[in-house]
């Protein structure tokens, strides 16, 4: 192996481990404070960048803007097909176990990710599809996100098995997204790791409905998320890599603040 080829494998596995560490802990993080806090504390952490964050970030020491604009425009429809998996896990959660919550959410999600590939969308058409999706799914999922969430007894394995499960998540989509172009990268970037993970983590513990309610509180954090995806497909390719990141993630924080603050104008207003 050339010094060459050792630093690019270098290279590729220390981003690959630093990813699994930040996904992992936010993902813990998120579940924690869901547990402490309720669904929608809970739902607008989740919403964060936290795994496509990470995969854009080490995506642009790789690549030119051209590519994470292409990457960005292929993720944008993909954003649509997650509030599809939410909704599909809410409603299939009031009643049904873990593997069937989960296994079907996925199916939905694959499928909507593949079927909206295949149309390859404009920015105008991303946004169109963000638009229906969301204003299908956000009333549907309504009546599901008022639960009080259980108080739970924590175990001294659930730390180290929550971030092995993020971890082994988040390693797989980036391996599978580094053997690819823009467009399946930009795919692969928006698998719903969060989601899938806190499914997978608060589901067995707390239950299915407590559970839903955290997901049917992240229909407008998530609408939120798919605007900075769309701000990071138009500001690299004016501004260049680094300031597009920094443009969509201040995109994703300030919106959150503002339903953030939003929530905590109308709990005033009730008291």
């Amino acid at each position: 192996m050339t010094s060459q080829a050792m630093s690019s494998h270098l290279i590729f596995t220390f981003s690959l481990v630093l990813r699994m560490v930040v996904a992992a802990a936010f993902v813990v993080s998120a579940s924690f404070i869901a547990e402490r806090t309720g669904p929608v504390i809970g739902a607008l952490v989740a919403t964060l960048p936290i795994s496509a964050g990470p995969s854009y970030v080490f995506l642009a020491l790789d690549h030119d803007a051209a590519f994470i604009a292409q990457g960005a425009l292929a993720s944008l429809p993909v954003n649509a097909a997650t509030i599809f998996l939410g909704l599909t896990y809410v409603l299939l959660a009031q009643r049904h176990g873990l593997l069937v919550s989960v296994g079907s959410a996925l199916v939905v999600w694959f499928s909507l990710a593949a079927l909206l590939r295949s149309f390859d969308l404009s920015l105008a058409g991303g946004l169109i599809a963000n638009a229906i999706a969301f204003a299908i799914c956000i009333p549907l999922m309504r009546r599901y996100a008022h639960v009080k969430m259980p108080l739970i007894t924590r175990r001294w394995y659930d730390i180290p098995f929550r971030a092995s499960l993020v971890a082994v998540l988040v390693a797989t989509v980036v391996t599978l997204s580094g053997r690819v172009g823009p467009s399946i990268t930009g795919i692969m970037a928006l698998f719903p790791v969060v989601f899938t993970s806190l499914m997978l983590i608060l589901h067995p513990r707390i239950g299915g409905p407590p559970t839903a309610a955290v997901l049917a509180n992240s229909g407008w954090g998530l609408l939120g998320f798919g605007l900075a995806i769309a701000v990071l497909h138009v500001a690299v390719l004016r501004f260049g890599s680094a300031m597009g990141l920094s443009l969509a993630l201040a995109t994703c924080i300030f919106w959150n603040l503002a339903l953030w603050w939003s929530g905590r104008r109308k709990v005033a207003g009730v008291k």
